[in-house]
């Protein structure tokens, strides 16, 4: 029964592409979401409501499909946390990304069903092709760069902000005489400040006066600079991360001269994060195995019990 509880574990996690059957559960799940998106779109057209029918039977089986995994998942937590007792791992897969977006993509269909924003949670799902592309280095340096860069990212937002509260208050200033209807309060601005300084400009609020337009005219330039300040940061952590990867691989890649080791109870890599277990055993970590997926690391990724990690040993200890 454990063995074949083990099995089911392997398959509906991330497909290995060694494992057809586990991957072809990807690809049948992925299917299945596009099903049930596109009825959720379809069903939309005044012009194909003779076959509302068929739209909520089709509906009706992906939910269904929706709910046998989510219950495989629960059955199987404990593969998925081995380091936790099986309750504890049931809640912390519950308590997840994917348990949350899981529950979320089923509850609509049964509960809440005229609310449109509820069901368009099922959307989400759409990141589980992600999942399957987990064994490229595409998704995952996106999230790593956004993780590396998050407090530049902040910082550069938390400028726009600024900006747009100060662009705001400004044309309020300069337009609430003219214009009391439109620029009735300081808050009232706050959206022709967000069209104008990230280069949108709808033109349904606009300035009349001199000093308006002529402040308009500075904001859309700081505007322009300040849009490109976390588009420039996002992509220089692109360029970095492309680089790191392009090092690694010329200087021994993931095949030769590498070793591997599961993480366990005796190993002390577990809990730490890969920076840390770079500097203290003076070793190269090129990838780690979580779950079945090849992992790609950045330096704050934490190992964690029943990681296989793939490093390169550099023959040095760095303390």
């Amino acid at each position: 029964m454990e063995k074949r509880k083990k099995r089911i574990f392997d398959i509906i996690q991330i497909g290995s592409r060694e494992d057809f059957i586990s991957r072809a559960f990807d690809i049948f799940i992925v299917a299945v979401i596009f099903v049930n998106i596109g009825v959720l779109f379809l069903g939309t057209f005044e012009e194909l409501q003779r076959y509302a029918s068929l739209f909520k039977w089709a509906e009706a089986v992906t939910v269904f499909l929706f709910c046998i995994e989510y219950g495989l998942r629960i059955w199987t937590a404990e593969y998925l946390y081995p380091d936790k007792s099986r309750a504890k791992a049931v809640w912390r897969f519950v308590c997840s990304f994917d348990g949350v977006v899981d529950l979320f993509t089923i509850l609509p269909f049964f509960f809440l069903s005229g609310f449109v924003a509820f069901r368009m949670l099922r959307v989400v799902r759409i990141f589980h092709l992600f999942r399957i592309n987990a064994y490229y280095d595409s998704f995952h340096v996106i999230t790593s760069v956004l993780y590396e860069k998050r407090n530049q990212i902040i910082s550069s937002v938390f400028i726009i902000l600024i900006l747009m509260m100060a662009s705001s208050l400004c044309m309020y200033s300069a337009e609430h005489e003219v214009q009391p209807e439109v620029f009735n309060n300081a808050f009232s601005g706050m959206w022709w400040s967000i069209s104008t300084i990230l280069t949108v400009g709808y033109g349904d609020i606009y300035p009349v006066t001199v000093l308006g337009r002529v402040m308009a005219i500075f904001i859309s330039f700081l505007g322009v600079g300040a849009v490109a300040i976390p588009t420039g940061i996002i992509s220089a952590g692109f360029v970095e991360q492309y680089t790191q990867l392009q090092n690694k691989s010329k200087s021994g890649g993931s095949v030769r001269g590498t070793v591997s080791v599961t993480v366990d109870d005796l190993s002390p890599f577990a809990g730490q994060e890969v920076r840390e277990i770079e500097n203290e055993y003076g070793i190269d970590v090129i990838a780690f195995v979580r779950s079945g997926a090849v992992v790609l690391p950045s330096d704050h990724n934490e190992i964690k019990m029943g990681d296989m990690v793939i490093y390169q040993d550099l023959g040095n200890k760095r303390g």
